[in-house]
């Protein structure tokens, strides 16, 4: 039987087996997510000698929060012990440039597959499941190729194909909620406490620095929704669909917050109630003009 999961499927990252592509290969900004500027191809000044991070345990206490919310979906591991079967860019420097461009590439190809994976698993989706399948076949068998095929590959293209599959399975969940249709809404700084969002249509909706303290976003669909800041502190996200942890790392929650199965409490979460702490910004300082929004998923 073809895997389906996404452990079966390699989506969860592996740190352990990987060569810190994500600490490398990508480019980030000074800014309120990471403490100083770093280009594309270029180790981190945190990257130690055997790949790991030399202050994981201080990342936010550093000035790097957004490494704790960077997700590769396994990507790192797939593009260092299957694409280049163990052999690491420091002990074969001509390696570098391929493994770095290829990279990205299977970090997208394995978030659709996370998506085509949760996918099967939802009961309203049965009408479309064996697309689904059939999709996720074939997506997996493109993060097979070698690293030429890989950086050659029209990733956009690639989302263009499955994103209608995506479309359809997102109805087939919300129907009969009564839903809003919020696709791309930009909700940044939104006061949205105790509102009712089951249903909705939040793909790629801009919700940085939002207030959704007790609000009821069951059965949303989330995919790409920035939740950047955003107070989810006793929200109801259960069922909701085409949730990433990245996102949810990325928010602001408490022990009161009901998260999908399989999406985990993040550890900078607060046990302390939330009407006895302020709300966050809009936005963090210095994050304005140094991110890029996420690419609306229709």
């Amino acid at each position: 039987m073809s895997p389906t999961t996404p452990r079966e499927l390699g989506l969860l990252a592996d740190c352990a087996n990987c060569f810190g592509l994500c600490c490398v290969a990508l480019p980030f900004s000074a800014s309120a997510d990471f403490a100083t500027d770093k280009e594309a191809g270029r180790p981190c000044p945190n990257l130690a000698a055997d790949f790991r991070c030399s202050i994981h345990d201080h990342l936010r206490d550093r000035g790097f929060p957004g490494c704790t919310v960077y997700d590769c979906f396994g990507a790192g591991q797939k593009i260092s012990q299957v694409t280049f079967g163990g052999r690491d860019w420091r002990s074969e420097p001509g390696s570098a440039g391929r493994m770095f461009a290829a990279f990205p590439v299977m970090r997208q190809l394995h978030e659709l597959l996370w998506y085509l994976a949760e996918s099967l698993t939802l009961d309203a989706a049965r009408p479309v499941l064996p697309e689904v399948r059939r999709a996720l076949e074939e997506v997996e068998r493109l993060t097979r190729g070698d690293a030429a095929d890989l950086a050659t590959l029209d990733v956009a293209a690639c989302r263009a194909a499955v994103n209608p599959l995506l479309l359809r399975v997102s109805e087939l969940v919300r129907a009969g909620l009564g839903g809003k249709d919020h696709r791309g809404a930009d909700l940044i700084g939104a006061r949205l406490d105790g509102a009712r969002l089951r249903g909705a249509d939040l793909r790629g909706a801009y919700l940085i620095g939002a207030r959704l303290r007790g609000a009821d976003v069951r059965q949303a669909d989330l995919i790409g929704a920035d939740l950047r800041g955003a107070d989810l502190s006793g929200a109801d996200l259960t069922g909701a669909i085409f949730l990433t942890q990245s996102q949810v790392n990325a928010a602001v929650g408490d022990s009161a917050t009901r998260l999908p199965e399989g999406l985990s409490r993040p550890s900078h979460w607060t046990d302390t109630p939330a009407a006895t702490r302020p709300a966050p910004g809009t936005a963090r300082p210095g994050s304005g003009t140094r991110r890029r929004r996420p690419p609306r998923r229709r």
